[in-house]
């Protein structure tokens, strides 16, 4: 048997199993099946907290298709506070190892979790630069550790997610595929964001995709606050530090915990 935790940050859930040991092996079928919210637990990705090297911890994050993932913003808090947990640790910063590289995450006083993220990339292998017009919406890509084509648009209730979504995500213009993001601004520091995350689908939230929507409109405006990006799960928060780093401020969430 293994145990496992339920936890979620603004809506995006992700099935934790402490790792720490390496005894645990799952494969892609494992995965995705645990991930199955029919037949399995239900979750948008699975978490192996694992040991590192060259950090307090590693986020072993896979998307709930089985498929490896780079890296993922909520997962990040996620695995932060279940680490603390698990290890009975009382402190209120950690560097978690991530494939995207060490991600630094401080504890808040509100109990929300910041993450230093690092800095966008607007080159990358995974998109060609500049704008794209695609299926009538014009995006624009930026990666934060995995890629993200975004566009804002007018209306975000007359999006089709399912239909559109997995159209962008597996266009020619993308050889590893992308994550979605549709944005409608609400007011100068509010958006409300919808996606659809590469390997996972309609999601109620992407933390990398907050950062990369960020990104974008940071591009335009210059902010010089923490802006709020409602997601259908909840409320992210993004700010830049002096390093031109985007932080990620928002919750992680307890649910329940079980044996499979």
């Amino acid at each position: 048997m293994i145990n496992f935790h339920k936890y979620h940050g603004a809506g995006n859930d992700f099935i934790m199993i402490n790792n720490l040991d390496n005894s645990i092996f799952l494969t892609p079928e494992d995965i995705s099946l645990y991930c199955d919210r029919n037949f399995g637990i239900g979750a948008d990705g699975i978490i192996l907290l694992e040991p590192s090297t060259s950090a307090d911890c590693f986020m072993n994050y896979y998307n709930s298709d089985g498929s490896i993932a780079q890296m993922c913003g909520n997962g990040a808090r996620c695995t932060a506070k279940f680490y603390l947990k698990e290890t009975g640790k009382d402190i209120k910063e950690i560097n978690l190892e991530t494939r995207a590289g060490i991600k630094n995450i401080k504890v808040n006083e509100d109990d929300t979790y910041s993450v230093d993220m690092g800095a966008p990339m607007f080159e990358s292998n995974d998109f060609p630069s500049g704008n794209l017009k695609l299926e009538d919406f014009d995006f624009n890509c930026v990666s934060m550790g995995n890629p993200h084509a975004v566009t804002i648009v007018e209306d975000l209730g007359k999006i089709d997610l399912k239909t559109i979504g997995p159209k962008i995500e597996n266009n020619d213009n993308f050889p590893n595929k992308i994550n979605v993001e549709f944005v409608e601004k609400i007011m100068p520091d509010y958006y409300k964001v919808k996606v659809w995350e590469r390997g996972c689908g309609v999601t109620l939230a992407c933390g990398t995709g907050a950062c990369a929507v960020f990104s974008i409109l940071n591009k335009i405006t210059n902010f010089d606050k923490e802006i709020t990006l409602e997601f259908p799960g909840g409320k992210l928060y993004l700010s830049k530090n002096e390093q031109d780093h985007v932080i990620l401020r928002g919750p992680a969430t307890f649910v329940f915990k079980g044996e499979i």
